[in-house]
């Protein structure tokens, strides 16, 4: 089996989604997306630069407990 492009991916998954929830749900569910805004690459590197993986894995456990 070959891989697939984009395109016919992308097809097959509007079907499947159209098959799952029907096609007004399906396109409901299309316009939840919201593609935010910025530039996350970069947001990333200003506010993470000076952290390293332990301190930031300690600020997703407190995190987690908070919730």
């Amino acid at each position: 089996m070959g891989s697939k492009t984009i395109a016919k991916i992308q097809s097959e998954g509007y079907d499947a989604l159209v098959n799952a929830l029907g096609p007004e749900d399906a396109i409901r569910f299309i316009r939840s997306f919201d593609p935010g805004s910025g530039d996350y690459t970069k947001d990333r590197k200003k506010y993470l630069k000076k952290m390293t993986v332990k301190q930031i894995g300690k600020e997703i456990l407190e995190l987690q407990k908070s919730l």
